[in-house]
Formats: structure tokens, C-alpha cells, sequence
């Protein structure tokens, strides 16, 4: 039997007793949304850690790196930087201040329907966009790794899954399935890098040596040298603009911050933080020994153009080698260098080399389960938004009883799985990393700003919240889609990420829109946030 599918299923059969045991204790708007506030420090930490490392991260961060070295560590120190965002900025004053949602925060404060509705469906925007991405790379990913199962059949039945997972174990069931799937991500990226650093005698001075002298089809490469991705005439704005959107988009990442809501106390959320930034920073600078041992071992020629197991791996680019050469060849008109799809499968291609099909079946089922548990805390974020920002407080008038509210969290988690199957399906193939960055800059544009001015500047009004949620929603969804990746003849705006225009747009007409108008109810809850946020007092625990 095909030993990935093996292991697919193995972690399937962990994950759905995992549900069996949460669904019990789940059944509350408070258990479903926030595991009853339960969850401490250290496996908070893991399960932020877990919602944090996608396949993206696992996957496309060792491929940039093995193909453009120096230029694809950026990626990862992008990431990893805006956990100092999170810390300092969020993780304490979020905890105290909310109930379930970012938008409990930023409702509390200004008050108002306006408001909160707006949160919420830049709460869904984002979250839908990512999960799609998701559901693509889940296509990819089995396509990539198991025999005989095509690309929509892999996308419907992750979809239905996760969908299992949320339906009936809630955040509960959610949160131990990221800490398993960190745990098992951890475990692959360590067996791997210490497999190639015992080819270079456990030295990271010999590593980057052999590094420096990399070689691909066009001869001798330093890897350890910038330049081999960001190209072109707007390089340093494509990555100033897309460091924004990492840095910044973070914070505003609604299944992220929904985290916090699970801590019984702000020293735990302070505590969780800590460990994530720990645990993600270990995870990618392995990630940066694997990708580099990919390049110096195996050779990115070899990745592009080898088979390693043939009735394993099916490189997507073999089946649409005109599409792929298109799309890659038109988005290089405009200085951005878009890495092959199949750069994706650097790690198991090394992990197939070092180890054999044992490694490479465990990698592939890492892969797999990080797909699983990130796209099932998407759809908590995304249900629990809808249900309780807008179901129970605008709909209902905070009138629904607990039933009602989980019912209505689940039927919403079921509608937007069909929705992101039926969206993965249609965008099979597509850019991953496109997508994800159209996530990034939206949570940074839409959510970032009035997070934080609501919890910083006592002038912030409901007007400028408002202005500012949908000033960033719109103009980063637009320059993207005026941008090279959509219109790629003649772009109208010719960087790929939009942050660097659309996040200082959203803060400017936050301010502008605070200065012309008064909000004396908006000004007086400052001082009931401060308290809170601060000390903790009066926050539900």
C-alpha cells in the first residue's frame, strides 16, 4: 500500500478521536468559540505555532530557499518578526478586551452596528481567502504525494474533514489538532536537518560554503548573495511592500488572534507568545538548513526536472507545462521572479534522498496535517465572526441562546467548506503564494489599524473605524486585481503586493476621518478600555 496514504490516514484516525473527545465538551457558544478559556501558556504557544506553519511555510519557504537562497530566508524573517508585533502590541490588551472575536475588541470601544459589521466581514475576507489557498495547496499536495487521487477529489475530501473537525469538536478539537500537527511538523523539519548537517559534519561553516558555490543550469549561484528572487526595476518596493504585509499582516490574522481568547489570563497569552515565537523561529531557521540542503545535495536541477519516485510524485508543471511556462514568463516582464511550481516539492525531494520512501511518506503526511488543522482554524475564525459579530449581535440583538449561536457557527462552517472546495476546484493550479499574500495584505489594510488605534489613540472615532476597515479592504483587493498578478499584459499597478499603498492608506483615512469628526461616547470608553485592556479587570474569564 502506498505508505503516504498510510500515514494520511493515520493522522486522520488521531485527529477524528481527538474530535470524538472534544465534541462532548463543546457543545456552549463558549466551549465551541474559545475551549472555555482553558487552553494554558505552553499549549496555547504550540497551537499558535501550528495555526502559524502552513504548508507555505513548510513546503514553499524551503523551496525559495533552495532555488533563490538569501532572497527566500526574507519570507521566513518576514514572518517571524511580526510575533514581536503580536507580543507587545496585542496578545495582552486582545485577551483582556475580548470576548470571541477582534471585532469584540473594536465593538467594545466604539460601539455601534456599523462597526462590528464591518469587522466581521473583513474577518470572513481574509479568512475565506486564506482557506482557499489552503484548499489549493491541499489538491497540490495529495496530487503531489499519493497515486491515483487527481486534484478535486484530494480538495473535496480535505474539505469534508476539516469540516468533521470543526462540526463537532469546535476550538477544542481544533487547538490539540494544531499541536499535534506542530508536533509532527517539528519532528520532520529536525530529522531532516540533521540528516543533511551530518553531510557536512554537523558544520554551518561548511553548509554556507557549499552554499556559496551552488550550482543550477546556469552555472555557479551564491545562494548566500540577494538578488536570485527580487528583481527588476521595483524590487525594493515589492519586498518593503510585501515585508508590510508579513509584518503587520499577523497581527490582523483573525484565527490567529482568536488564540488569545483561549487563555484563562493575559500572563498566559503573554506566555503562549513566547512559546510560538520560540517554536516558530526554531522551525524556520530549520527550514533555511533544508532548503539549503536541498540546493547543495540534491540540486535544484534535479528538483525541476527528476522524478524521485514515480508512482509517489507527479509534478504539477509535467501535466501543464504551457500554463506554467506562461504564467511564470509573463509575471518576469514586470521584475518579479515567480519560483517554479514544482520548487514546492524541495523538501521531499530531499527527504526521498536522505532518508528514503519511510522519510518521504512522513514528510508528505506533515505536509498533509498542517493543511488539515490550518484550514480548520480558518473556519473556526470564520464561523465564530458570522455567528457571533453578526448572527447574535447585530441579527439577533444579543437575544440567541447558546444553542442557537452553535448551530448557527456550524451551519456557517459547513457553507463556507462547500464555498472553499468549490473555489479550491476552480483555482487548482493557480499561484498559492498569490493568494495568501492577498490575505496578508488585507488583514494588514483592514484590521490592523483600527485594532490598534482602538486600543492606543482616545481621538479614534466610529467613523474613522469604519472608513479605515473598508478604505483598507477595498484598496488592497483592488490594487491587486489592477496589479501584474491579475492583469498581466498591461497592469495598472505594477507591484505585486499591495501593502506598501493600501495599509498607509487605511491609517491616513483612519486619522483624517478621527480629526474632522466627534465621537464623545467612542472618547469616554477609552479610559473602560485602557482598564481592561491593562489590568484585566472586568474581562470575562
Amino acid at each position: 500500500m502506498n505508505a503516504p496514504f498510510v500515514m494520511f490516514a493515520l493522522f486522520v484516525a488521531i485527529a477524528l478521536v481527538v474530535t470524538w473527545w472534544a465534541a462532548g465538551r463543546s457543545t456552549s457558544s463558549r466551549g465551541f468559540y474559545a475551549a472555555h478559556r482553558r487552553i494554558g501558556g505552553v499549549a496555547g504557544g504550540w497551537a499558535i505555532a501550528g495555526d502559524y506553519m502552513s504548508a507555505a511555510s513548510f513546503l514553499g519557504i524551503a523551496g525559495l530557499i533552495a532555488f533563490y537562497g538569501f532572497d527566500g530566508f526574507m519570507y521566513a524573517a518576514g514572518w517571524l518578526v511580526a510575533y514581536l508585533v503580536v507580543l507587545f502590541l496585542i496578545a495582552e490588551p486582545l485577551r483582556n478586551a475580548g470576548r470571541f472575536t477582534v471585532a469584540d475588541v473594536i465593538g467594545f470601544r466604539l460601539g455601534g452596528r456599523g462597526v462590528r459589521a464591518i469587522a466581521a466581514v473583513s474577518t470572513l475576507a481574509v479568512t475565506l481567502f486564506y482557506m482557499i489557498a489552503q484548499m489549493v495547496g491541499a489538491g497540490s499536495v495529495i496530487n503531489l504525494f499519493i497515486q491515483h487521487i487527481d486534484e478535486p477529489l484530494a480538495i473535496v475530501a480535505t474539505g469534508l474533514v476539516m469540516m468533521v473537525y470543526v462540526l463537532f469538536g469546535g476550538m477544542l478539537a481544533t487547538t490539540w489538532v494544531q499541536i499535534i500537527k506542530a508536533s509532527l511538523l517539528m519532528i520532520a523539519a529536525l530529522a531532516l536537518s540533521l540528516l543533511v548537517l551530518m553531510h557536512f559534519d554537523f558544520s554551518f561553516a561548511h553548509l554556507f560554503a557549499a552554499a556559496g558555490a551552488a550550482h543550477n543550469a546556469k552555472g555557479t549561484i551564491d545562494l548566500l548573495q540577494p538578488g536570485h528572487f527580487f528583481k527588476g526595476p521595483h524590487a525594493s518596493l515589492d519586498l518593503i511592500s510585501l515585508s508590510l504585509a508579513l509584518v503587520f499582516g499577523t497581527a490582523g490574522l483573525p484565527h490567529i488572534l482568536m488564540r488569545f481568547f483561549t487563555m484563562p489570563s493575559a500572563r498566559e497569552a503573554r506566555t503562549s507568545v513566547g512559546w510560538a515565537m520560540v517554536l516558530i523561529g526554531v522551525f524556520f531557521l530549520l527550514t533555511s538548513v533544508i532548503g539549503l540542503g536541498a540546493a547543495t545535495l540534491v540540486g535544484t536541477d534535479h528538483i525541476g526536472k527528476h522524478i524521485v519516485d514515480v508512482h509517489a510524485i507527479r509534478y504539477i508543471s509535467f501535466r501543464e507545462p504551457a500554463r506554467a511556462a506562461y504564467f511564470n514568463g509573463e509575471l518576469s516582464k514586470y521584475g518579479y521572479i515567480v519560483p517554479r511550481q514544482d520548487s514546492n516539492v524541495a523538501a521531499p525531494v530531499l527527504a526521498n534522498a536522505l532518508g528514503g520512501p519511510l522519510l518521504f511518506a512522513f514528510v508528505a503526511a506533515a505536509a498533509f496535517a498542517t493543511i488539515l488543522a490550518v484550514v480548520a482554524g480558518l473556519m473556526i475564525a470564520a464561523s465564530s465572526a458570522f455567528a457571533h459579530d453578526i448572527w447574535y449581535t447585530l441579527v439577533r440583538n444579543k437575544n440567541a441562546s447558546d444553542r442557537e449561536q452553535v448551530f448557527v457557527a456550524r451551519s456557517v462552517a459547513v457553507l463556507l467548506g462547500i464555498i472553499s472546495i468549490a473555489f479550491g476546484v476552480q483555482l487548482r493550479g493557480a499561484n498559492v503564494a498569490f493568494v495568501l499574500g492577498l490575505a496578508f495584505s488585507v488583514a494588514a489594510s483592514a484590521n490592523v489599524p483600527a485594532l490598534l488605534l482602538s486600543l492606543a489613540w482616545r481621538r479614534f472615532t466610529r467613523t474613522g473605524a469604519i472608513v479605515s476597515m473598508v478604505v483598507g479592504l477595498v484598496s488592497s483587493i483592488g490594487l491587486i486585481a489592477i496589479g501584474p498578478a491579475v492583469m498581466r499584459h498591461h497592469p495598472l499597478f505594477s507591484l505585486m503586493n499591495p501593502a506598501i499603498v493600501s495599509l498607509p492608506l487605511a491609517l491616513i483615512a483612519a486619522i483624517v476621518m478621527s480629526l474632522i469628526t466627534r465621537d464623545p461616547e467612542s472618547e469616554a470608553m477609552f479610559e473602560q478600555l485602557q482598564v481592561r485592556a491593562e489590568t484585566g479587570l472586568g474581562a470575562e474569564v
